[in-house]
């Protein structure tokens, strides 16, 4: 059997092979340094996390944490070294730190890692995993506790790990990553070795025991080959917070859990591991409201047991625990089952990093800004409501419309449409690890959030067309930035003087309607709006007529967008002038030949809704688009243009139904089948309800009825309703 401790003229040395983030590994490391006291403790990761090992030793360090190294040129390029209260590797950087002993990291630099493409496939991320499956466990946790932990204690877990290792790599061909790790981890063990003469631990991955076993270390030379030539960049680390949901995934160690909160619980949980668990899922599940007794707890215990004896297993592991939970305290549904998961497998665990932790200037700005205005970063989805007459919820949404900008997405508008124009604004906030990773790659831009936020509007300003520039105003409103505002005006103001694309002006007349309607919610100052912006229509006016000139029918669908957007700004506005203006442009598009029927349609139905005609007159422009002289196509187009948005027309508008109903029961059989594609695309739009209604009015025409049944005082049978009045006067609560 191979020895887990090799001693020799540079002092005694023990490999201690683990699972990461494995419960079971993290109890046997803590045992192992208690009793081997080592001087050095070596842990798996890269070398470049040395410069912050120290920080573990701070009181404001609480797991989960993840170490970040990153290039220094490009932040996206980083990779993330997780650790929760149960990794292995946090044990024993803890303990080095309680214990006043140095602890050092061992793998590939960073430097070389992040600067590699490696493709090759890869070495088994969870060796203990493989054994567990080939063992017939779906937990390695269980495995390691009935195959290791029941047989083996001391040192000789770790002994018979590396047995089991050096079984699984005998004869596997190790990938070039792995060799170029080894090798990386060999050379600063010799190092280690000979600077120091007192014990010496390393906790790695149980796959690399045997590779850092002294007894089969190749040679220098070979290793330094390996190493020899590989590209290099310049980088940076650091620690940020981690979340129990990231956990899950895979990470820098390329190793990932499922069940975060049950590995915590099993690391935490000095006895009665089962009936502990299950007391807590009873407690979540009382607190939604699920009848759990006292007395269910204990059976599910009981059942978790036998399930274990059952299936021929010493201790009862998380399959037979969510079944006994689902069984007695679920009642057999699933459906509890998903918030324990949730709640409790999983949970939303943010950790914390101390203040001192090296920090991009724009993370620290961030940091100072969301203490100032009590924001609290969580992993929990939550939802913030904020009243923007209050000078703290305005600075809060403030911060979150520039992070938006930043690439920083803490918090994502909600119920944009419902909110937008009134003091009330909500977001949904969810903190993610990889939100660190982006506020330093925003960092070029500037130190703080306001200065970083104001070159992004300025740059994109430089590159925007006249749609995106009319967008960037409204954004640069909402994030409070003036200098940027001002600067995205002038430059929309003069691209607005050049153009000739008369549908890129029209794509720039909402976003701008907006911020001037809705500009003194934020209480900003929108008059350089209003003169861009009436330029801006003035030109739509003008341009509209010639725009709607030889349109295919993917060309008519997109303008028709962009008229139905002038209309939502200028229906914003409410100015008369603007209003004329436009009003005029659709009168010269709706009686203007050759204008595709899409176009025409809706330009038409906007002026029947603006009043500028009638009904007498919409009915007359409809028969003779429907006429039988008329291209059937061209008129299913211009049907769809007029009756987009809503049916209440053709509801409360019998004449109109009346010229639809005659021509489509005109329309040859032969061409019926090609419209009917068409005509369905249009009708589908509306409710169910108004196709109903639409459907009762066609029946009635049939019937030659033309209009809705009346009521009156004459149709009423006052004894009839005599005998029903006390009824419904009783059901309404009247005394009378």
């Amino acid at each position: 059997m191979p020895r887990a401790g090799v001693s020799g003229e540079a002092g005694p040395m023990h490999v201690l092979g683990i699972r990461h983030h494995g419960p079971g590994s993290a109890r046997a490391v803590r045992a192992a340094l208690d009793a081997l006291s080592p001087a050095l403790v070596l842990i798996e990761g890269p070398p470049e996390l040395d410069q912050v090992a120290g920080l573990a030793a701070s009181a404001g360090m609480r797991p989960p944490v993840a170490g970040l190294v990153y290039a220094a040129d490009n932040p996206a390029t980083a990779a993330f070294y997780p650790m929760a209260a149960f990794s292995p590797e946090w044990v024993a950087l803890r303990w080095a730190a309680e214990h006043g002993r140095q602890a050092r990291f061992l793998d590939l630099p960073a430097a070389n890692a992040l600067a590699l493409d490696d493709e090759e496939p890869r070495s088994p991320a969870d060796p203990i995993a493989t054994l567990a499956a080939a063992a017939g466990y779906d937990d390695p946790e269980r495995w390691w506790e009935d195959a290791i932990e029941l047989r083996y204690h001391g040192m000789d877990v770790f002994a018979a790990v590396g047995e089991a290792m050096h079984t699984l790599r005998d004869g596997y061909e190790l990938d070039p990553h792995t060799r170029r790790r080894e090798a990386a981890m060999r050379r600063i063990l010799r190092a280690a070795r000979r600077a120091e003469r007192g014990t010496i631990v390393v906790v790695c991955g149980a796959w690399h025991v045997p590779a850092l076993s002294p007894d089969h270390f190749p040679t220098a030379t070979s290793d330094a080959a390996l190493l020899k030539g590989l590209p290099s960049t310049k980088v940076r680390a650091t620690w940020v917070p981690w979340t129990s949901g990231r956990l899950a995934r895979a990470s820098g160690y390329g190793a990932g859990i499922e069940s975060p909160g049950w590995y915590h619980h099993l690391y935490t949980t000095p006895d009665e591991v089962v009936g502990r668990w299950l007391v807590r899922v009873a407690r979540l599940l009382r607190a939604e409201q699920y009848d759990v007794s006292s007395a269910a707890v204990i059976e599910a215990v009981r059942l978790a047991h036998a399930l274990a004896g059952l299936r021929g297993r010493p201790q009862p592991g998380l399959a037979e625990v969510l079944e006994s939970a689902q069984s007695v305290l679920c009642g057999g549904s699933p459906v509890p089952m998903r918030l324990v998961a949730r709640e409790l497998l999983v949970g939303d665990v943010l950790g914390r990093v101390p203040p001192d932790t090296p920090m991009v200037p724009l993370a620290r700005d961030l940091e100072t800004s969301r203490k100032r205005l009590r924001l609290k970063q969580s992993a929990a989805v939550r939802t913030l409501d904020l009243d923007l007459r209050t000078a703290t919820h305005r600075e809060r949404s403030t911060l979150l419309h520039r992070l938006l900008l930043l690439g920083v997405p803490w918090g994502v508008p909600a119920e944009v449409g419902r909110t937008r124009g009134t003091f009330r604004e909500s977001w949904t906030l969810e903190w993610r690890p990889e939100l660190d990773v982006a506020l330093i790659e925003a960092s070029g831009y500037g130190s703080t959030i306001g200065t970083a936020a104001t070159a992004i509007v300025t740059q994109r300003a430089a590159e925007a067309d006249l749609a995106a520039l009319a967008e960037l105003v409204e954004t640069a409103l909402v994030a409070d930035l003036p200098d940027a505002l001002s600067t995205v005006l002038t430059e929309l103001d003069a691209r607005a003087a050049r153009a000739h694309d008369t549908s890129r002006l029209m794509a720039a007349v909402e976003p701008m309607a907006r911020v001037r309607r809705y500009g003194t919610v934020r209480r900003a100052d929108t008059g350089l709006v209003q003169r861009v912006l009436t330029g801006v229509v003035t030109r739509v006016a003008v341009g509209l007529p010639a725009a709607c000139a030889a349109l295919d029918d993917d060309a008519a669908a997109a303008l028709r967008e962009l008229v139905d957007g002038v209309q939502r700004g200028i229906a914003l506005l409410d100015q008369d002038p603007l209003r004329r203006e436009w009003q005029r442009a659709l009168d010269a598009v709706a009686e203007q030949p050759g204008v595709h029927g899409l176009v025409a349609g809706r330009a038409t139905r906007l002026l029947l809704d603006a009043g500028r005609i009638d009904v007498g007159e919409a009915s007359r422009r409809l028969s003779l688009r429907l006429s039988p002289a008329a291209n059937a196509v061209q008129a299913a187009g211009w049907l769809d243009g007029f009756l987009s948005g809503e049916a209440a027309l053709l509801v409360h508008e019998p004449e109109l139904l009346a010229v639809v109903d005659r021509w489509v029961t005109e329309v040859d059989s032969a061409l019926f089948d090609h419209l009917l594609p068409l005509l369905r695309r249009t009708f589908a739009t509306f409710p169910p309800a108004e196709r109903r209604d639409i459907g009762a009015q066609v029946a009635r025409l049939d019937r030659g009825i033309t209009n809705l049944p009346a009521m009156s005082g004459q149709d009423l049978d006052p004894d009839r309703a005599a005998r029903v009045l006390p009824r419904v006067l009783d059901l309404l609560g009247s005394d009378r």
